[in-house]
């Protein structure tokens, strides 16, 4: 009796460490509002990490990409925006998934292929993931951190996000948004013409932080 006494406090103790333990674990990269897309990677096609910090001071325009989707009638414009603006800072990167309909090809080899065909201006990541549990970390920061802009998870292919000089995702369009319209440059240039915070450093001070980066195929972290 006297053990099972002791051991009940015991074993609350235990459960309570480990409760605690399984929340930090879960916990998302998102709640620090230090975090900017220049602490992000992506998988290129052969395999490597593209670190988003060799883009830092830019303005990035994020995509996920479909090549089956009705929506890849964008893939031009979006190529065209990437010609007009790059000499004003732009990068467009896209990221092709499966995920929103299995509209993507299903062969991370065949993905490349295609997109290689396409003679894009902008380049385009490795097949990856962008929902549940197996999504890239990026995907998080660009829906749910704390400057993100109003939208919540990802629902569609050719869901655009631009990003200031600071890293910070301050714009949202949606799938049916057509990148060639007035609307869409007028609000690309208004953020494309904001000068680069003075605070922002011209390189980063410290490894950034680690950050893991889940394409199909691939498993990669970036170097902390």
């Amino acid at each position: 009796m006297l053990m099972r006494a002791v051991f009940r406090p015991f074993s609350c103790l235990l459960l309570a460490l480990s409760l605690h333990s399984f929340a930090a674990a879960f916990a998302t990269h998102t709640n620090d509002a230090a975090l900017t897309a220049w602490d992000f990677s992506v998988v290129m096609p052969g395999g490597q990490l593209q670190p988003l910090s060799a883009y830092r001071g830019k303005v990035l325009l994020i995509v996920n990409l479909a090549s089956q989707s009705i929506y890849a009638s964008q893939l031009p414009a979006l190529s065209q925006l990437q010609k007009t603006y790059a000499a004003k800072g732009l990068v467009v990167l896209g990221i092709p998934s499966a995920d929103f309909g299995h509209e993507e090809l299903s062969d991370p080899a065949a993905v490349a292929a295609w997109y290689a065909k396409q003679n894009l201006d902008f380049p385009v990541a490795a097949l990856a993931t962008l929902t549940g549990v197996h999504a890239i970390p990026l995907v998080d920061f660009l829906t749910h951190s704390p400057k993100a802009p109003a939208g919540g998870p990802i629902r569609w292919n050719f869901t655009k996000f631009i990003l200031d000089r600071s890293g910070h995702p301050v714009q949202r369009f949606e799938a049916p948004d057509d990148p060639a319209s007035p609307d869409f440059a007028v609000q690309l240039e208004k953020i494309l013409d904001q000068p680069l915070p003075d605070t922002q450093p011209a390189a980063p001070s410290k490894p950034a932080p680690r950050h893991s980066s889940r394409h199909a195929g691939h498993s990669a972290a970036q170097a902390a």
